[in-house]
């Protein structure tokens, strides 16, 4: 526990850049909110059919871990978010549940572009 609260700690000029951030309130139904444009800005959607979907994404800097790949909590998020996408029919309440399976076979560098 206490190696995982010294990696997330930050270091003075970490904590100055944070501090910096402005984080508006988000409106719900009017725009995205932080998570949305933080976690999912980029992804384009190449086709959509009844139960598929297909995306593209390139792998940005702000999700890569220290080794310059896709952070793998930014993949589970990924494919949940698209995962997620699949099941929703407009006008209809969201009760499901999704069982997904990830195996994290391969890394994805910076700027590469998945699908």
């Amino acid at each position: 526990m206490e190696e995982a609260k010294e990696f997330l700690q930050l270091n003075k000029e970490e904590a100055e850049s944070v501090s910096r951030l402005t984080i508006h309130p988000h409106r719900l139904g009017f725009q995205c909110s932080f998570y949305e444009d933080f976690a999912l800005r980029g992804i384009r959607v190449d086709s959509v059919q009844p139960g598929f979907v297909s995306c593209t994404f390139r792998v940005p800097p702000r999700l890569t871990d220290k080794s310059g790949n896709l952070a793998t909590g930014a993949v589970a998020n990924l494919v949940d978010e698209v995962g997620g996408a699949i099941v929703h029919v407009e006008g209809l309440t969201m009760n499901v549940s999704v069982d997904m399976s990830i195996s994290f076979l391969g890394t994805a560098k910076l700027n590469v572009r998945i699908s």
